[in-house]
């Protein structure tokens, strides 16, 4: 895989897991990354400062879509416009068909969808100018696979695939790939505590054919394969990475 230089990425919700490994992967590999979080701190600056090589952060609520549409007008205005967008920021909770109330529902489709249409809006337009890019969408094995307690989260992802199927069809003229990963049970923070649980674990990964548990880090293997050269061919794919759990 070759080397990432003079691009410029840009990854939601990279301040922790797996978009955090991407961002590091892909600067590791010679990009500037901007790094992004709902705010600032710790988590954020600490990522900003391993990456290196220019990398620096920026926040917005993608729960707030004003602040996420502030947010794309600005890395315009400041020529930041990115070869290589990750979108990956996203809220989960454990929100079955029976126990999900409307600011919950609104909250979800928010974050997790309509803030990536509103940042492909606005970006795209800019993106086709270079005649080059890489779009990667961070999907869930669950888009594919419905799990009953993450019924809302699934439908988030399930309706982000066909985004990103419309995306890569009406960009591929401009040489820009638009992708969508599965990953399934990643050990994450987000999925620290669930995990904790020796019993709920040991079953899980009984349904997981590998019998085990992803990391970040392989999630971010293959959001750089993606965002590099050699996958200029590779468009409209989901690519499962889940252990087989997908299946």
């Amino acid at each position: 895989m070759n080397g990432l230089n003079g691009k410029t990425a840009f990854v939601t919700g990279s301040s922790r897991g797996i978009g955090r490994a991407a961002g590091l992967r892909m600067a590791g590999l010679g990009a500037r990354v901007i790094f992004h979080g709902s705010a600032f701190g710790g988590n954020l600056e600490s990522a900003v400062a391993e990456a290196g090589n220019g990398a620096f952060p920026v926040c917005a609520d993608f729960g707030d879509l004003k602040a996420v549409e502030h947010l794309a007008k600005e890395l315009i205005a400041k020529g930041l416009v990115p070869d290589i967008l990750v979108l990956n920021a996203s809220v989960q909770s454990y929100t079955g068909l029976g126990n999900f109330d409307a600011a919950e529902f609104l909250r979800m489709f928010n974050t997790n969808v309509e803030s990536s249409c509103i940042l492909l809006n606005l970006l795209l337009p800019e993106m086709r100018k270079k005649m080059w890019g890489r779009v990667i969408f961070v999907g869930s094995v669950n888009g594919v696979k419905p799990a009953s307690r993450l019924a809302l989260y699934g439908s988030t992802k399930a309706a982000l695939m066909n985004i990103a199927l419309t995306a890569a069809a009406e960009n591929a003229p401009f040489n820009i790939t638009v992708n969508t990963i599965l990953p399934g049970v990643i050990e994450t923070d987000r999925n620290a505590k669930a995990l904790s649980d020796p019993e709920f674990a040991a079953a899980l990964k009984e349904k997981i054919p590998m019998h085990r548990f992803g990391s970040a880090q392989e999630c971010a293997e293959l959001i750089a394969f993606l965002a590099s050269d050699p996958a200029s061919y590779i468009t409209g794919a989901e690519i499962p990475i889940a252990g087989g759990l997908q299946l």
